[in-house]
């Protein structure tokens, strides 16, 4: 197994990606032998899988294993959970989230795709785009996921015809392009027998592309968020029962976009109050400046009321508050959602009570066209909803930060998640009608 020093490890950047794709498009296979063939499997981890693929009559290891460690997963032969692997080549460092095909659990998809720069999506090139191809382009395009990789896969079973991969690829660069994903990468695979996914493939000579590794390896990776609007939700406040702080009050967080400085004017949402940063505490030591996932503490000139969930930005582009929200989500529950809906929005480290107002269209797969007014979504619809919340918000635009604008609403019956939002984005929705549906005491 190859070594990658410190030293080179600490020099490559990180590229977050996720797999999507149809139950059986070979998912997990193709995670597998990305792992397998680029030398980043531990030799206990490949041992086992040997042991567990020849207990089932299998001749070659099954590589799907090394990412389906669910019991459950394994007895079914589908991935129902995330699996996040870890690895790194001498290029790069990946964070990848392999996730569920099946559409029962397209939620997991969402949650995987959610902070992704890259998505995958297989196809079996036996069977072509399928509804559940659709569904996962247009979550990675509502997510604003900036790269998009189509590997159609199973090409040995497909005689390693041309033409095959060329319709495919040809009929979902079209649908994407229309969902508005800025960039689809097709690749002609076989992950069974590594066709394409580390190496080039010797049965495929008329293709010239890069491999999936290689594309992994060299795409633009932009997720520096410094230059983004500065925002810190609170997560909790520090005042340490210490005779050597008496006086010490910090504002504990994770800084969800831009940077922060010693001196800045800052704004407290949703209060307004307004002061300025005296100190900032990184790891425990004093800094001047503190940006993007760094969690850090935030020490203010003055004395006021903060308390989880409020948010910290600067005084010079601080976003609105609301109580009216428009957005386009993708229900996860079993449960529908409908007008008049009771929830609890959570917006960062805030939870708030809210009110489903008006579903003014449910996105119809196949075309895209938009179904006006459908008055509920059921699990894994992508619609557009109008939400009112109990107490005002301040909330990005998703196309602004995918942090902050970003929600989930919550059924606060039992805490089930029940839908994923973006704040303001849209699929060119039609106008809302007025609201009928009544009063039921939830009317903010």
């Amino acid at each position: 197994m190859s070594t990658i020093t410190t030293e080179e490890l600490a020099e490559t950047t990180l590229l977050r990606f996720a797999t999507a794709g149809s139950v059986d498009d070979g998912k997990s296979t193709l995670v597998g032998r990305l792992l397998h063939d680029s030398k980043s499997v531990l030799t206990d981890q490949l041992e086992a899988v040997e042991r567990v693929s020849a207990s089932r009559g299998q001749e070659a290891p099954d590589l799907a294993l090394l990412t389906d460690g669910l019991r459950a997963e394994r007895e079914q032969g589908i991935t129902i959970d995330v699996a996040y692997r870890y690895f790194a080549t001498p290029r790069r460092r990946f964070i990848l989230a392999d996730t569920p095909g099946h559409v029962q659990y397209t939620r997991n998809m969402v949650t995987g795709a959610s902070t992704a720069e890259l998505t995958v999506i297989l196809v079996d090139a036996r069977n072509g785009v399928v509804e559940q191809t659709r569904r996962h382009a247009a979550i990675a395009a509502l997510l604003r996921v900036p790269h998009a990789v189509l590997a159609v896969n199973k090409m040995d079973l497909a005689g390693y015809e041309e033409k095959v991969f060329a319709a495919i690829a040809e009929e979902f660069t079209a649908y994407a392009t229309e969902l508005g994903v800025p960039e689809v990468t097709a690749i002609p695979i076989s992950a069974l027998v590594g066709d394409n996914v580390v190496e080039p493939s010797a049965n495929m000579d008329w293709y010239g592309g890069p491999t999936v590794l290689e594309h992994l390896e060299t795409v633009p990776v932009a997720h520096d968020l410094s230059h983004c609007h500065a925002r810190l939700p609170v997560q909790y406040v520090i005042r340490p029962q210490s005779p050597d702080h008496p006086d010490y009050r910090g504002y504990a967080g994770q800084i969800a976009a831009g940077s922060f400085h010693v001196g800045e004017s800052v704004t407290v949402l949703p209060s307004g109050r307004a002061s300025k940063i005296s100190g900032i505490d990184l790891l425990g030591e004093p800094v001047d400046v503190a940006w993007t996932t760094q969690s850090v503490t935030l020490l203010l000139e003055d004395d006021i009321d903060i308390s989880r969930g409020d948010l910290i930005v600067p005084s010079k582009d601080a976003p609105a508050t609301t109580q009216d929200i428009e957005a386009t989500v993708c229900h996860v529950a079993d449960a529908p959602l409908t007008v008049g809906h009771r929830v609890l929005l959570k917006h960062g480290t805030r939870t708030v009570k809210a009110i489903v107002k008006d579903i003014p269209s449910r996105l119809t797969l196949d075309d895209l066209s938009l179904h006006p007014h459908p008055g509920q979504l059921v699990a894994n619809d992508i619609g557009r909803v109008k939400i009112r919340t109990a107490e005002p918000l301040p909330v990005d635009s998703y196309a602004d930060s995918r942090r902050t604008g970003s929600f989930i609403l919550i059924d606060p019956n039992d805490g089930t998640t029940l839908t994923a939002g973006m704040v303001g984005e849209s699929f060119a929705a039609p106008e809302p009608v007025k609201d009928e549906s009544g009063d039921d005491g939830w009317d903010f």
